[in-house]
């Protein structure tokens, strides 16, 4: 007997909607590989409808004071708090993941991000006003760019949404937002929530593909796109940004080195990177999946990294004992059992390195060493819960291996060595080095990389002044 699935609709103009031309998808839950909702399969009519619904609230939220948007925003902050437990319903379904991490690692700092950028939006810098020419006074107005589309991704579908809409409202700007095709129900969740507070047509939501998402960034309304997702996807969007010169802000792939010295605690490192590199299963752009080790303690790393595989779990979002959940769908699961098919003779899987269960997109925690600075599984990403192990000789030969790679997004060092942690700070070519830790992030501080990392920050006043745009006005002294 089957099941009807749910219906998931699109949010334009304060209104929910099926795709103009009735197209849908389904929607599976990535723990048991079964279906449970359908999205719309939005083609160019909604992306219209969309940006024609953010270009008309624009002005009217352009025009709002900072004091107004950051009380709209506090509320939202508030309605995340009291809906707590329909936004982990809905990612959890979207997503596999553990229901009690869902609870405490994603909601509390989603509610203060939406909180720092309520704050933000009341906080506009610039130079000060002066008289930089004789009889004339200059100062700089910081205003919002307009419309945006924006594409979040399918690893932290609610919490890569709030990174998109709150630094983007907060300064007065509209939005068009994408989520994945695979993770499109707790964003269906959030425009309702959104949608109490905001004017109509401030917050709008798009689902739909890879199509779509490019519909939205080729659309002529939009004054900026900010995508997070692949390195292709980034390279896509930044071309078709530049065919009317749109703004962009990319944050892509990773493939975060862990400097591991020689006078670490090796218990208490492997504690920390073992969490970094599977927590989510290892699909996280951040997290610490490229580990380097100085050569005198390798051996014990490994072994003792293997250990801690080996007692770490993956299982369904129930499971009060699991780290992580599945894969978050066939495709991926599919792109992570490759590489370690296609893993070079020299290489030896230390611990998983298998699938688990035939039902969901479940895989082992997983160790491989032996590894060579030109090996696929250290140049490309994997974006799963696989932790590689180099061994290194010196700083030199660790700054070399750490740097040697395409992405710049993030990176730790592991010591007791105040100096040396800070040569490392300064060599390392990555948006954020860690120290003696690995993952965690503030919404004080700005999140971003370099190289094919992508451009701009999430995050921070930083983040916050990616969404505006610098008018410089003179006025005379003279009647």
């Amino acid at each position: 007997m089957s099941t009807e699935l749910r219906r998931l609709r699109n949010y334009i103009g304060g209104e929910f909607r099926d795709a103009a031309d009735g197209r849908t998808t389904e929607v599976v839950n990535p723990a048991t590989g079964e279906a449970y909702a359908t999205a719309p399969l939005s083609g160019a009519a909604d992306v219209d409808a969309a940006m024609a619904a953010a270009a008309e609230a624009f002005p009217g939220w352009r025009d709002t004071t900072p004091a107004e948007r950051q009380r709209a925003l506090l509320k939202i902050a508030d309605a995340f708090e009291e809906r707590a437990e329909e936004l982990i319903a809905a990612e959890v379904e979207n997503t596999g993941k553990p229901t009690g991490l869902t609870r405490t690692e994603e909601i509390p700092p989603m509610v203060d991000q939406i909180r720092f950028f309520a704050g933000a939006a009341r906080m506009l810098e610039g130079k000060g006003a002066g008289e930089y020419m004789e009889g004339l006074t200059s100062f700089v107005r910081r205003e919002p760019v307009g419309v945006c589309a924006q594409v979040a991704p399918w690893n932290y579908p609610m919490m890569m949404a709030v990174w998109k809409f709150a630094p983007a409202i907060a300064a007065g700007n509209t939005v068009v937002l994408k989520p994945s095709d695979t993770t499109p129900a707790s964003t269906v969740l959030i425009a309702e929530i959104l949608g109490s507070v905001l004017p109509k047509g401030v917050f709008n939501v798009v689902c739909g593909d890879r199509e779509t998402g490019r519909l939205m960034v080729e659309h002529p309304t939009p004054a900026m796109a900010s995508i997070t997702g692949s390195v292709r996807a980034g390279m896509s969007v930044a071309e078709s940004a530049s065919k009317d010169l749109k703004r962009v802000h990319l944050e892509l792939g990773g493939k975060a080195p862990v400097v591991v010295f020689e006078d670490v605690d090796v218990a208490k490192a492997v504690a920390g990177i073992s969490e970094a590199g599977y927590f989510n299963a290892g699909q996280d752009c951040t997290a610490a999946t490229r580990v380097l080790v100085h050569e005198s303690v390798h051996d014990e790393f490994v072994q003792a990294l293997a250990k801690a595989a080996s007692d770490i779990k993956t299982g369904m979002p129930d499971d009060e004992d699991v780290l992580y959940g599945p894969l978050n769908n066939p495709n991926q699961l599919k792109q992570v059992e490759g590489f370690i098919e296609r893993l070079p003779a020299h290489a030896r899987v230390e611990a998983g390195g298998k699938r688990v269960g035939d039902k969901g997109y479940f895989y082992a925690p997983t160790v491989v060493s032996g590894l060579k600075q030109d090996d696929e599984i250290i140049q490309k990403e994997v974006f799963g819960p696989v932790i590689t192990v180099q061994s290194f000789t010196d700083e030199d030969q660790a700054v070399e291996y750490a740097n040697g790679v395409e992405y710049a997004l993030a990176s730790s060092v592991w010591t007791k060595d105040h100096a040396r942690a800070m040569r490392m700070s300064k060599k390392l070519d990555f948006g954020c080095v860690w120290i003696n830790t690995h993952i965690p992030l503030v919404a004080e501080m700005p999140h971003g990389g370099f190289k094919k990392s992508g451009y701009g920050k999430d995050l921070s006043a930083y983040g916050f002044d990616d969404y505006t745009r610098i008018k410089h006005v003179m006025t005379s002294l003279e009647d």
